[in-house]
């Protein structure tokens, strides 16, 4: 079995992508969208963290948070979203993958890949890197041609906040924006 390391600093600034299960293109569709903006309502009350970044694709989520000083349990809240989404979720008519007999047996439900991939932000320079991930990762899948056609994002908040202009990532090779080639 993978021995998974997860590196846990206090009130650290993290990048993180949740994916679900065997990539199944939901989580843009509305109901998908309500649940998840609920869970993670449900969940920061409980467990607060600042959502600095985000991106909401069809079959998975790339976000960046900064969790309060002294807290390094980003584990609880992931799992909790989870599991709060899938409630809401499969409550208000969504559906899940089939589940093979290992998730059946541990009662699991076919929403969500087990895990999520996480990553320390290091400093200024790696939270841009983060950030322009984020931002064109709707067009480097193809669901938009210009970042600032793409709704469920978070650009549209760096831009009125003056961090990125309008047309930020329009035109270039993925290559020529830094950190938009990372996966």
């Amino acid at each position: 079995m993978p021995n998974y390391r997860r590196w846990y600093v206090p009130g650290g600034t993290y990048f993180f992508t949740a994916v679900t299960h065997r990539r199944r293109r939901f989580l843009t569709d509305p109901i998908a969208r309500v649940c998840l903006r609920n869970a993670f309502q449900e969940v920061r009350a409980k467990h607060p963290f600042r959502i600095v970044a985000v991106v909401l694709l069809p079959d998975h989520l790339h976000t960046v948070w900064t969790l309060p000083p002294d807290d390094t349990d980003y584990s609880v809240r992931w799992g909790r979203i989870k599991e709060a989404f899938t409630r809401g979720y499969l409550r208000a008519g969504g559906t899940e993958a089939d589940r093979d007999s290992n998730r059946a047996g541990k009662r699991e439900r076919g929403v969500w890949q087990h895990r999520f991939w996480e990553h320390v932000v290091r400093g200024e320079d790696d939270l841009s890197r983060c950030l322009s991930y984020i931002h064109y990762n709707p067009v480097k899948h193809g669901l938009v041609r210009t970042v600032a056609e793409y709704p469920w994002s978070s650009f549209h908040k760096f831009v009125a906040l003056g961090e990125y202009l309008e047309d930020w990532g329009n035109g270039p090779t993925v290559a020529d924006i830094p950190g938009a080639e990372w996966e």
